[in-house]
């Protein structure tokens, strides 16, 4: 029975997945058989469900784009809208951890493929964001998406010895400079 019929093929996948998500956060030495060994599978079955080194970051990379995009409607259901973007700047910043782990272990082509494609997405649930807090008259009118994204990209610059003291209060400069101040 092949891989992807078993019943535990999509948990095993989804372990594969989540570990690789934390050795890339906890290390910058990306290697198979530590997620292997923490997802709890043999490596057989890592290189079942993801033949190449690159194929398992790709798709760590494309899995937390599209939590992140998940997050944006679920934030506004539940917040109002500032503190919606607020909690999504949040999970940016732990998205761009993983983004940084995964890119510093891919070869520059592959890498540039998967960011051109992250670029619409992420954008497109950010703009969701900024016109929800904008139709409340707490967000200014003069921003989009594009602008924040840009803004965001000091993400990239900070080492990671310093990231726990300035990844989220530079997103609370950022979410300041975007509420509205009447």
């Amino acid at each position: 029975m092949a891989a992807s019929r078993r019943p535990d093929a999509a948990e095993y996948r989804a372990r594969i997945i989540g570990a690789a998500r934390e050795v890339i956060a906890d290390s910058d030495d990306v290697k198979l058989n530590a997620i292997a060994k923490r997802a709890g599978v043999g490596q057989g079955t890592l290189y079942r469900h993801f033949p190449t080194r690159e194929a398992l970051l790709a798709e760590v990379y494309r899995y937390e784009v599209e939590e992140l995009v998940a997050t944006a409607p679920v934030l506004l259901a539940e917040h109002e809208p500032v503190r919606a973007l607020a909690l999504w700047l949040d999970r940016v910043a732990e998205y761009s951890q993983v983004k940084r782990g995964v890119f510093d272990a891919l070869e520059v082509g592959v890498w540039q493929h998967l960011s051109e494609h992250s670029l619409g997405p992420i954008g497109d649930a950010l703009t969701t964001l900024l016109d929800a807090g904008k139709s409340r008259g707490a967000i200014r009118h003069d921003v989009d998406a594009r602008d924040v994204i840009l803004l965001l990209g000091y993400l990239a610059r900070i080492d990671s010895s310093e990231w726990n003291e300035r990844a989220h209060r530079l997103l609370v400069v950022i979410l300041d400079g975007l509420r509205r101040h009447d």
